[in-house]
């Protein structure tokens, strides 16, 4: 392994979303990680399909793409924690990783012994990371959480999607979740600076990361537009609350949308456009004006765009250097320029499908570059040799562990 954190071995008890990004954020960043999955059935979302991986003669598989979008650069172990063997397994690993993360109940593996307090005690340095729904403390504390209960309670969706008097009106949630991919990222930083901070003191810690706290943290602008003004915003659509233009606009053909991020966009916006004559409008010189007087140049905008084809405003956009794009399908997104020359898209040989595409890590490093070598894996494909390189059992050893049921 290559990365920023190569020197770094990570234990994930985690599943689904939250847990297992950040995992795979880890471990983009080079560090080893070893993911504990249930014997048999593992991570619950490998059932999260169809659809599933293809094989070499494009027949489904049993792998589900879900699984694969956030357990790249890991190697899996199968452990049953309700048997003493298996729960001693653990403590063994724990004792050998930096970095542990889990995402079960409050309290949950604290049952199995395997809470901070007791893996600290073998382990004075590991940097415990517990990711729920709602945080170690609070009147919530022992209640399940899944994203879009986080995207409803913590207020996303209350400003997403049209207004109530608009075609399609109501709240909805983001088009993927969210909230498990921002706790995740969160969860991320908060274990490289624990990292940080053990090279320094050379002290574990115990890291609370919540999807209801991420959610409210992730309200960021609009967050503050409520604590400036006591009025809780409200959904726009496609317009943003505190820039105008900036928003998406019907074409002769499509859409596309104007990223007008400060005045000067919208000077070099008005004269690409032909519409130069709205800076004389005081109603439109700045952009508090433009808020204010919104709805006015929308509907003059709006008229404007009809006037051409997509592919004509973006060219003639791009040339002005005014900040624009197209709305594209996820298809379309893989065929962009950008993306083709960023490669955003990856291959890895996969142990069921013969390779897996995966979305490459957006992190760029100089000095320690990522390099994605390891794949998605299939439910226990490291059991044995876990046990063997990191625990050295014996083969009598690893018999008598399965006989237990603990693998």
């Amino acid at each position: 392994m290559s990365g920023p954190l190569s020197h770094i071995k990570v234990l994930d008890l985690s599943r689904v979303l939250a847990g297992p990004w950040c995992g795979q954020n880890l471990a983009d960043l080079g560090a080893e990680v070893i993911k504990v999955e249930r014997p048999g059935k593992g991570d619950d979302s490998r059932g999260y399909a169809p659809p599933y991986l293809k094989d070499q003669n494009g027949n489904d598989t049993k792998e589900g793409a879900y699984f694969c979008a956030a357990n790249r650069g890991k190697k899996s172990i199968t452990v049953n924690i309700s048997k003493p063997e298996g729960q001693q397994l653990i403590r063994e690993l724990a004792q050998q990783c930096d970095v542990l993360i889990e995402n079960y109940k409050v309290g949950d593996l604290a049952r199995y012994g395997l809470g901070y307090e007791d893996l600290k005690k073998l382990n004075p340095g590991i940097i415990y990371c517990s990711v729920t729904g709602f945080g170690q403390t609070g009147p919530y504390k022992d209640r399940p959480g899944y994203d879009f209960m986080a995207q409803g309670m913590g207020g996303l969706m209350s400003i997403t999607g049209e207004a109530d008097d608009q075609p399609g009106g109501g709240a909805q949630r983001v088009g993927v979740p969210i909230i498990d991919l921002t706790t995740g990222m969160y969860a991320t930083i908060a274990i490289c600076a624990a990292v940080a901070h053990r090279a320094v003191t050379g002290k574990g810690q115990w890291i609370d990361v919540a999807l209801l706290d991420s959610c409210v943290a992730f309200l960021a602008n609009q967050a503050m537009n409520y604590f400036a003004t006591g009025e809780s915003p409200s959904r726009i659509g496609n317009a943003h609350p505190n820039i105008v233009p900036y928003q998406t606009f019907n074409t002769s053909n499509g859409a596309i949308i104007l990223a007008c991020g400060n005045d000067n966009l919208f000077n070099k916006f008005c004269d690409a456009a032909g519409c130069s004559g709205l800076l004389k409008n005081p109603i439109f010189a700045t952009n508090a004006d433009r808020v204010k007087n919104r709805v006015e140049v929308t509907r003059i905008l709006n008229e404007i765009f009809l006037k051409r084809r997509t592919a004509e405003w973006v060219k003639l956009l791009d040339d002005a250097g005014v900040a624009n794009g197209p709305i594209n399908t996820i298809e379309e997104v893989f065929k962009e320029q950008q993306v083709i020359a960023r490669g955003l898209k990856i291959e890895l040989p996969h142990a069921a499908a013969g390779k897996v595409p995966l979305v490459a890590s957006p992190m760029r490093f100089s000095e320690t570059p990522i390099k994605h070598e390891v794949p998605p894996p299939t439910v226990g494909q490291h059991t044995e040799e876990i046990l063997r390189s990191v625990l050295k059992k014996s083969d009598g050893e690893i018999a008598a562990l399965r006989s237990a049921g603990a693998l």
